[in-house]
């Protein structure tokens, strides 16, 4: 029987706004209200409002490239119209190095939700993280409708909890938690920015899903436009609550959310919720996965991996072997986290500013790619508030530098290599 070589065209505009707003609104919106409150005082409130302004352009960059060439390269693809070969390749491996580090953070942090409750220890807490990541990885491995169906019902889940979170707090907003509004000055808003990236993080992954959309052309407008929408309004509102409830000063931010649902319905609710955190946290692992073992697949049909990666199931068609390969660097990540201790804060800015470098590389590969002056526009806008904020990112900013060179350095010497055994 010959092997499909295609990917199973079967995403709605529904499921795909589903994987999108799964993407995007998780970990980050359970963490980083109380993280950069506590960063910025109040005036965080506007670098939760300009990291939103600042997701508009590039979605519209994003959705105008990938609804019309759609390719499950995403933002590596892009690259590689706009700056050719080699860039493609940095970036691709930009993405993968990101990867391994932001999928353990985010599973670890529906693991301290649901260890906030059951008063778990340490060793607890990181075996539900690899619980959580192994559950994603079957579920890809079995398709990507059955993955997006699954979406669909988690998504509903986070709406629901996020909604009823605000409505729940409004009454104990007091208008003094706003004032000073800049306790520490302008800066801080700058480098909550840095760290609010890992919030706005997964537009992008549409694009590496793209090939899979059973109308490409209006499906992936309608999901993106939906789910920019609703996460921009549930991020600032979220944030609001959080500021003016000072629910960041009580404790620890991983649990802010619970604090927050505690106050008026007691700790029963915050119990629910520390339990449907847990699940909060499941999506934006389900669709990075989906999406990075759609990029490896891409990566290996472009010829930088080995052919064998780039195998796609003879039931699922989905890209199994990229599935496997990396799965155990979740584990190894999450490993070092125990025994080291890793600060979470910490292990968010690595994926962090590696996508702003791929946003950077993207977005201006995009503006030199589309014919259309809105795509243009949005694309260079998104460029440059990504390398604006790159700024801000302090030591951290230095981690991509050096996995670019060793990308350089790695395919100089297989050029070589190559070479020489040619002669």
């Amino acid at each position: 029987m010959r092997q499909q070589v295609e990917l199973r065209k079967s995403i709605t505009w529904i499921q795909g706004a589903a994987m999108t707003i799964g993407a995007v609104l998780g970990a980050g919106i359970l963490v980083l209200p109380a993280m950069t409150a506590n960063i910025a005082g109040p005036a965080a409130l506007m670098s939760w409002l300009l990291m939103g302004l600042f997701s508009l352009p590039m979605v519209i960059a994003i959705g105008s490239m990938s609804s019309r060439f759609p390719d499950s390269g995403g933002m590596a693809a892009y690259v590689r119209q706009g700056f050719g070969e080699q860039a493609s390749y940095i970036t691709g491996i930009l993405m993968l190095t990101a990867m391994p580090f932001g999928m353990p953070v985010t599973a670890l942090v529906g693991a301290h939700y649901l260890g906030s409750i059951l008063a778990w220890t340490s060793a607890s807490i990181h075996l539900a993280a690899a619980g959580l990541l192994l559950i994603a990885i079957t579920l890809n491995y079995r398709g990507i409708n059955l993955s997006s169906y699954t979406q669909v019902f988690v998504v509903s889940a986070i709406l629901f909890i996020l909604t009823f979170a605000v409505w729940s707090a409004i009454p104990q907003v007091q208008i003094s938690a706003f004032t000073p509004f800049l306790p520490h000055g302008w800066f801080p808003v700058g480098e909550a920015m840095t760290l609010l990236f890992f919030a706005f993080m997964g537009w992008e992954m549409i694009g590496n899903l793209s090939e899979e959309f059973k109308n490409p052309v209006r499906d992936i407008p309608l999901s993106l436009g939906a789910a920019v929408l609703l996460t921009n309004l549930l991020y600032f509102a979220v944030a609001f609550v959080t500021i003016g409830t000072e629910v960041y000063l009580s404790g620890n931010p991983i649990t802010a959310m619970v604090t927050l649902i505690a106050y008026r319905w007691g700790d029963m609710a915050g119990t629910l919720v520390a339990l449907l955190g847990f699940v909060v946290c499941y999506c934006p692992v389900h669709t990075f996965i989906a999406g990075f073992s759609r990029l490896v697949y891409a990566q290996t049909r472009d010829g930088h991996f080995p052919p064998y990666w780039g195998q796609l199931h003879r039931r699922f068609q989905t890209p199994h072997i990229a599935l496997l390969v990396f799965a155990p660097i979740y584990f190894v990540i999450l490993l070092f986290s125990y025994v080291l201790s890793w600060n979470l804060e910490s292990l968010i800015s690595i994926p962090c500013v590696n996508f702003l470098v791929v946003y950077m590389l993207g977005m201006a590969a995009v503006a030199r790619t589309l014919p259309n002056r809105l795509g243009k526009v949005s694309a260079w806008i998104s460029a440059i508030l990504s390398g604006a904020i790159y700024i801000f990112a302090g030591w951290f900013s230095f981690f991509p530098i050096v996995v670019s060179l060793l990308a350089i350095c790695q395919q100089r010497w297989s050029k070589a290599k190559r070479a020489f055994s040619c002669k």
